[in-house]
């Protein structure tokens, strides 16, 4: 039986444990330069509707890393642009290779290609959820923090696809999540109504509120892919919940800095923060890669998946 990861919580929190173990060892190979066979004699296609520099580069590194054949495969490139359905689509890649990765625009979309697929599906975006990013940020701060439990992370800016993984993934593993956003641009509802446990969330509109106590402060781009008729707007509406010193002068001395990237200087966040000692933010660049490893592994390898009986590990 096949298994996608769409959202994050398709993965159980000892699931996410056990990713994070075989990341370590992933993350030790890669600096001795050893590689593994766990996708041995599999390909796997990227279809990509979005521009992409970390997601596409670690992705296909993590493929081939692991023995496996990635296709990369712009939208445009394909029969999709010109109206072929989602449906036949899904079911002739499936004929083909033997997983797809997509980063597109719409959840529901991405779902219905899943439904249709044979082959395992792996979210790496769509404007409502980016899990691996999530999955692989979580793995960072249990890497610095060495727990994840009893953290008190802070997002700060737009309710975006991150901010909603954010929420998700806090809900899963047990991690308090305080979310600051303009009202305007709140996290989806969505995800708040389907919250299993609701006082891990807390959310407010004054940038300040969550900032002495946080273990992590972690912001993303005002305007994101497909907004750009909204920036002058984003840009007036958010201008008060830059990341800046002024901002961070009551936080932990520990606290930990963290963005997915891009990011645009001077404005979610000053060069101050981002290139300051509490930044990790090119530790979360570099673990998208082992992580996503990990991930491709599990999914590819575990028992119960399309390689039956092999380990793993």
């Amino acid at each position: 039986m096949k298994r996608d990861f769409l959202r994050i919580s398709d993965l159980k929190k000892e699931e996410i444990y056990k990713i994070f173990d075989i990341t370590k060892n992933f993350k030790k190979l890669k600096k001795e330069k050893k590689f593994t066979d766990h996708l041995k004699n599999l390909e796997i296609a990227l279809l990509f509707y979005k521009p992409s520099t970390r997601t596409r580069i670690s992705f296909e590194l993590a493929i081939y890393e692991l023995g496996g054949f990635p296709i990369y495969l712009s939208s445009q490139s394909t029969q999709i642009s010109r109206g072929e359905s989602l449906k036949d689509t899904a079911k002739v890649i499936s004929r083909y290779v033997d997983g797809i990765i997509i980063r597109t625009y719409s959840q529901e979309e991405l779902e219905e290609f899943a439904k249709y697929a044979e082959i395992p599906v792996i979210n790496a975006l769509t404007d409502l959820y980016h899990p691996v990013q999530i999955l692989c940020d979580f793995f960072t701060i249990y890497e610095k923090k060495k727990i994840l439990e009893d953290l008190k992370i802070t997002y700060i800016g737009d309710g975006n696809n991150v901010c909603n993984s954010l929420i998700e993934g806090c809900d899963l593993l047990g991690i308090e999540i305080r979310v600051v956003c303009p009202l305007e641009y709140m996290p989806d509802e969505r995800v708040i109504k389907n919250l299993r446990n609701k006082n891990v969330l807390k959310i407010s509109s004054n940038p300040y509120e969550f900032i002495e106590d946080a273990d992590i402060i972690y912001t993303d781009t005002w305007v994101s892919m497909g907004q750009d008729n909204e920036r002058e707007k984003r840009l007036k509406i958010f201008q008060k919940y830059q990341v800046n010193e002024e901002l961070l002068k009551k936080a932990k001395k520990d606290f930990l800095f963290m963005h997915c990237l891009p990011a645009h200087r001077g404005e979610e966040v000053t060069d101050e923060v981002i290139d300051g000692p509490n930044s990790i933010v090119y530790d979360q660049a570099e673990n998208r890669l082992h992580c996503q490893k990990s991930l491709l592994a599990f999914l590819f390898s575990e028992p119960g998946s399309e390689r039956k009986g092999e380990e793993w590990e």
